[in-house]
């Protein structure tokens, strides 16, 4: 009798395990972070095409969205993009002579420079202004102005205007695989 009774219990013990490995893998990857595969060249030089990345998902709830964050956001019902924000909330975003102007203000851009000594001529970031692309002259609260750093190649906020923040999945920074791109970046 001692005998039957020990597999059920054992049984009982290895079920309850995995009931709470699933139950935290769930939370983990539904709630705090969750993996996503870069599709497409917009973000090059800084993301490559399948590379692999961690997706924060709880940054913007205890944080707030920065300036050069790199965001994953719902672009449709089957779509995510992974894209740069450039323009926050009550800023006006222009660019002119490859030159990033927020509120008038000239802003560096040093994720742009390997990729910017590659051209053999011409600019990265043709010239625009925030009412060209968007007919607003600034940021509305709730949403924010986008855009790959692969700017000759990048479906982004010229395109698709400008991004809510309610949309924004979360952050991410940190590639996992190829394990030869193992890391951060910014």
């Amino acid at each position: 009798m001692e005998q039957t009774k020990k597999p059920k219990n054992e049984i009982w013990e290895w079920s309850k395990a995995l009931i709470i490995a699933f139950g935290l893998a769930f939370i983990i990857r539904y709630f705090l972070f969750t993996p996503i595969v870069v599709d497409g060249e917009s973000m090059m030089p800084t993301l490559e095409h399948g590379e692999r990345m961690v997706v924060n998902k709880i940054g913007y709830q205890i944080g707030e969205l920065q300036r050069f964050d790199i965001v994953v956001f719902h672009a449709s019902q089957e779509k995510d993009y992974v894209k740069r924000v450039i323009g926050l909330p009550g800023d006006h975003v222009a660019y002119k002579n490859d030159q990033l102007y927020i509120n008038g203000e000239i802003q560096e851009e040093p994720y742009l420079d390997s990729y910017k000594a590659q051209l053999p001529s011409g600019t990265l970031t043709e010239d625009f202004t925030l009412e060209e692309y968007t007919q607003k002259s600034i940021i509305p609260e709730g949403y924010v102005f986008v855009m790959g750093d692969n700017r000759r190649n990048s479906l982004d906020s010229r395109e698709i205007g400008l991004v809510s923040i309610e949309e924004i999945i979360g952050d991410t920074n940190v590639v996992f695989w190829p394990l030869n791109e193992m890391g951060l970046v910014k």
